[in-house]
């Protein structure tokens, strides 16, 4: 005779084994750490104040964030190297998803003059054009790249005299050319792992190259640019230049970090503690180029150009935990991919936008978060007291008041703004 409870047990226990083992080598999604909501709330909300008379309807809707969700620009949209449809796609696709953006390549020495005294501004003033015929803040990357293989060959042939005044003319050429025009420069590109000026010319050139650059436009923004530092491989190193440069007196704007030498995934940890890090200089951060999966991912190690659907389905929730924690900390002002469709990106499979256009799971978890869960449009009534308050994602709005708008500006460094509807 079977005795039935044992063999129940057999079976629950045999199925606990089986799911145990289904279950524990499979990648393990994690989740943000808790509380990110609340910071979130804390460091990228404001207050809006409406006064008006007691009964008026108020309608809020923002417009735009002040934070950077930004983007990489191809030399394609001004360049040629796409066909009319592909170019119309990805000016409409970047409109509906960015606020900002970088030169990709445009704005790089090799990239404008490959030989010596054969200047090329067309693609950089195409870039611009667009930029600001659409209110968009364009970083320049770069105007100096010391990485020895990023360095022209007729720029090595020379002595350290010429070196010097080659060095001294592009910096104070494209600042003076584009004055006012770029939002911030990528002063000299990722200099902890290679610097050929300095190696040539002293410790002091980086801020000469400052210098320079402030020649052309004394308004200049000046950021550092560099890698595998939000891993935390190269951190100590960063913040050990930075502070040597600070003492230095270079006039550093801000603090970039680029954000794309992880994997498929990345450490939660390891991001948060890298800002916590570089949060003690009192400087903006930036995520100036970021792409997921990542550069020592399978995907670009193996060219590896398609994605399974539950990798793309892992792989959205990746970006949204990534933008979550640089967003919910105070000291980073924006984020900045390098690359939104796969016909333009170095790493194909970390777009939003697949090479036909149609999109990844990435482009509806990124829009979602951007433009609805990140998003401000409220409506109520002014109370008796004549005031109507909300709070807000700092950012541009429409405010309108029984038919009368206003478009406000809320800041972060501002916290809270008050919009009088009584005149």
């Amino acid at each position: 005779m079977i005795n039935f409870n044992s063999e129940v047990k057999k079976l629950l226990s045999l199925s606990v084994i089986f799911l145990f083992f289904q279950t524990a080598f499979l990648p393990v999604a994690n989740s943000q750490y808790p509380g990110i909501d609340e910071s979130i709330a804390q460091n990228r909300k404001g207050e809006l104040i409406i006064r008006s008379k007691p009964g008026d309807k108020v309608t809020v809707e923002q417009i735009s964030h002040e934070f950077w969700f930004g983007c990489a620009i191809s030399n394609s949209l001004a360049g040629g190297g796409m066909s009319e449809s592909d170019l119309r796609q990805y000016k409409e696709k970047f409109l509906v998803n960015f606020n900002s953006a970088v030169t990709e390549n445009a704005v790089k020495w090799l990239s404008m003059e490959r030989n010596k005294g054969e200047v090329n501004y067309d693609i950089v003033d195409g870039i611009l054009k667009w930029t600001e015929e659409n209110n968009i803040p364009l970083r320049g990357h770069n105007l100096y790249w010391g990485v020895p293989d990023r360095v022209q060959p007729w720029l090595k042939e020379m002595n350290d005299n010429e070196l010097r005044q080659a060095l001294q003319t592009r910096g104070e050429t494209v600042t003076s050319r584009y004055r006012g025009r770029f939002a911030e420069y990528d002063l000299n590109n990722e200099m902890v792992h290679g610097n050929y000026y300095e190696d040539r010319l002293g410790p002091d050139i980086t801020k000469q190259m400052a210098q320079w650059a402030h020649n052309g436009d004394p308004d200049a923004k000046l950021y550092l640019n560099e890698y595998d530092i939000l891993t935390g491989k190269r951190l100590a190193d960063y913040m050990a230049q930075i502070r040597t440069l600070l003492k230095q007196g270079v006039p550093i704007a801000g603090i970039g970090v680029q954000g794309h030498l992880h994997a498929e995934t990345f450490d939660r940890d390891q991001l948060r503690n890298a800002l916590d890090s570089l949060a003690v200089f009192k400087l903006p951060i930036k995520v100036t180029e970021f792409n997921m999966p990542g550069q020592r991912s399978k995907f670009l190690v193996k060219k590896i150009t398609e994605m399974t659907p539950q990798e793309a389905e892992l792989n959205a929730s990746e970006i949204v935990d990534y933008y979550k924690i640089c967003f919910a900390h105070p000291a980073v002002d924006g984020i900045i991919m390098w690359g939104f469709w796969a016909g333009a990106n170095w790493i194909p499979v970390s777009s939003l936008y697949k090479r036909d256009w149609s999109p990844y799971p990435a482009a509806e978890a990124y829009h979602n978060l951007i433009f609805h869960e990140w998003w401000t449009k409220e409506s109520g009534i002014v109370n008796n007291n004549g005031i109507y308050t909300t709070s807000a994602f700092v950012g541009k709005y429409k405010v309108t008041v029984n038919g009368k708008t206003e478009v406000i500006d809320l800041p972060k460094a501002q916290g809270k703004v008050i919009v009088n509807f009584i005149k």
